[in-house]
């Protein structure tokens, strides 16, 4: 995003009207939704009005300071709070999106938390057609402390969340998250 803003702003001296509709494009275009990306742009022009002069050189810093105040006053969840639903156990959660967005990565993390807070978690690697998906995933059991169930290279994805749930009921676990391979959804 900031490389994208560079480029956006290159040439300009300070921040004016078509430097802050060149930053709302570039923050829409790089999937900040269009509430936030208004928010942002609508803090911006607080400060620059505020600043009455603000170059294009401290955009950068200013939108990172903008971005973190939003995130901290917006944080409203309680990080230690990893409660799963009461009822029917496991509760299962079925990680989706296109490919690099980094479902494998919060899986791990996401692991972690229900972990550290006394849940039992099994991991099942359905992306069976990414070259390396089923050990990046181990790699992150192995770190978390929990099993993850998988099949070769190409195996069906549903059977391998069939499997994924069949040992959690057997070992009566809390929490399942599947990795599911990354496709753009329609």
């Amino acid at each position: 995003v900031f490389s994208k803003i560079a480029r956006a702003v290159a040439g300009k001296s300070k921040v004016d009207d078509e430097v802050l509709d060149n930053l709302e494009e570039v923050l829409i275009t790089s999937d900040v939704g269009v509430e936030t990306t208004l928010n942002i742009i609508k803090r911006i022009e607080e400060r620059v009005a505020k600043d009455k002069y603000v170059n294009t050189q401290e955009l950068n810093k200013i939108l990172r300071e903008e971005i973190a105040a939003l995130l901290t006053e917006n944080n409203t969840v309680d990080s230690d709070d990893f409660t799963v639903p009461e009822g029917k156990k496991p509760y299962v959660i079925m990680v989706v999106g296109v490919n690099g967005v980094g479902k494998t990565t919060t899986i791990g993390k996401l692991a972690y938390q229900f972990k550290k807070a006394g849940k039992t978690v099994y991991l099942g690697a359905a992306d069976t057609f990414r070259a390396a998906a089923v050990e990046q995933l181990d790699i992150w059991g192995e770190r978390v402390g929990v099993p993850v169930i998988k099949q070769k290279m190409g195996s069906d994805p549903a059977s391998v969340a069939f499997d994924t749930l069949s040992s959690a009921v057997a070992n009566n676990a809390d929490v399942v998250i599947i990795d599911t391979a990354g496709r753009l959804h329609n």
